[in-house]
C-alpha cells in the first residue's frame, strides 16, 4: 500500500498536521499487554517478578464511585471479540462507571494515561512519528483493511466487516480512558495500529503480578511494505519511550505477543524489551516482554 492510499483512505493529506509516525517490522507484534516490572525503579530490574498487592488509586476510585458494592469495575474479561482473551479483550474495559444516582465517576485520560494525544511528536531513525488519536469516522477503513490482512487477521481475530472493528474500538473511546487506541503516524502517512492501555487496571493483570500504573503495548503495522525491513525496533522504542516519557509513575511497559510470532518477539527484544515468562493466556501462549524504566539506559 502506498502512501498516498494510505493517506486518502485514513482521511489525511500531505498538509495535515500529523508529522508524525511509526512503523513495524510484524504485521503484529501481539495484541495485549505484558508483565510491568515494579513501579521503584531499583527494584524493577529482576527477572523473577513480585506481587505487588497494592490496588491502584484509580481502582479504588472506581470501586467508591460504584457505591461500595462490590460490582464489577473491568468488563472486559468476558467480552472480548469473540476470540476469548486474544490479547486485546481489555477494550470493553472503557464501559464508565456510574454512580447509583446516575452520575459518572469515570476517569478522565489525563487521569489514567495521561493524555496520550498530547505526546506530540517523536523523531526516529525512520522518521518522525506521532501516535494520533483514532476517530471511527475517519480512520475506521483503513484500520479495517489492516485487520483483513490474513496476517495480521491471525493474530488479532477482527476480519470481517468494518463492523466487527467498529465494535472493538466504541468501548475505548466511549470508556474511561485506560485504553487508547491510535494511529501510528509516520511523515505525515499513518501506518499502523495502536492501543495503548493500562495494563494495570486490564483482564491481563489476573494473568502476571501487575503494579500500579502498569503500561500495556498492542501494535499492528498496516502495510505490507513497511514490514520485514526493520522498522519494528525503531518504533517499538520510540513508543515505550513516550510512555516513560510522559507517565512517570510507570516504572514498565509490557507486551504479550503470541510465541508463534517469532518476528514479533524479535522486533521487541531488539527494541530493549526483556523476555520475562512465557504465560499461559486462554486463547494463546504468549511471551511476556517488559521495558524496565530502569534499564532503558542500558538496552
Amino acid at each position: 500500500m502506498s502512501s498516498t492510499d494510505a493517506r486518502t483512505d485514513a482521511g489525511f493529506t500531505p498538509a495535515t498536521a500529523l508529522t508524525d509516525a511509526v512503523t513495524d517490522e510484524t504485521a503484529d507484534t501481539g495484541p495485549g499487554a505484558d508483565e510491568l516490572a515494579g513501579s521503584d525503579p531499583g527494584a524493577g530490574t529482576d527477572v523473577a517478578d513480585t506481587l505487588d498487592l497494592r490496588l491502584p488509586d484509580e481502582l479504588i476510585d472506581l470501586i467508591a464511585g460504584q457505591g461500595g458494592t462490590g460490582g464489577q469495575t473491568n468488563g472486559s474479561a468476558d467480552q472480548g471479540t469473540g476470540a476469548g482473551f486474544s490479547g486485546h479483550g481489555h477494550a470493553a474495559d472503557g464501559a464508565r462507571a456510574h454512580a447509583p444516582g446516575g452520575t459518572s465517576t469515570a476517569l478522565s485520560d489525563d487521569d489514567l494515561l495521561d493524555n496520550v494525544g498530547a505526546w506530540g511528536p517523536v523523531t526516529t531513525r525512520s522518521g518522525v512519528f506521532q501516535l494520533v488519536p483514532v476517530r471511527i469516522e475517519r480512520d475506521l477503513p483503513l484500520i479495517s483493511r489492516w485487520m483483513n490482512d490474513p496476517a495480521v487477521a491471525a493474530f488479532w481475530e477482527l476480519e470481517g466487516p468494518e463492523s466487527v472493528l467498529e465494535n472493538h474500538l466504541r468501548p475505548q473511546l466511549d470508556g474511561d480512558g485506560r485504553s487508547a487506541p491510535c494511529l501510528g503516524v509516520l511523515d505525515g502517512t499513518p501506518m499502523s495500529y495502536w492501543e495503548i492501555y493500562r495494563a494495570d487496571l486490564d483482564p491481563l493483570a489476573r494473568h502476571y503480578p501487575a503494579r500500579p500504573h502498569d503500561t500495556g503495548v498492542h501494535l499492528l503495522i498496516g502495510g505490507v511494505a513497511n514490514r520485514g525491513r526493520g522498522l519494528g525496533t525503531d518504533l517499538l522504542k520510540a513508543v515505550a519511550d513516550l510512555v516513560l516519557d510522559h507517565r512517570p509513575p510507570c516504572a514498565r511497559v509490557v507486551a504479550e505477543p503470541d510465541l508463534r510470532n517469532t518476528p514479533s518477539v524479535s522486533a521487541f527484544l531488539s527494541a530493549g524489551f526483556r523476555f520475562s515468562a512465557e504465560v499461559d493466556l486462554p486463547d494463546k501462549r504468549a511471551a511476556l516482554m517488559i521495558r524496565d524504566r530502569a534499564l532503558r539506559a542500558l538496552l
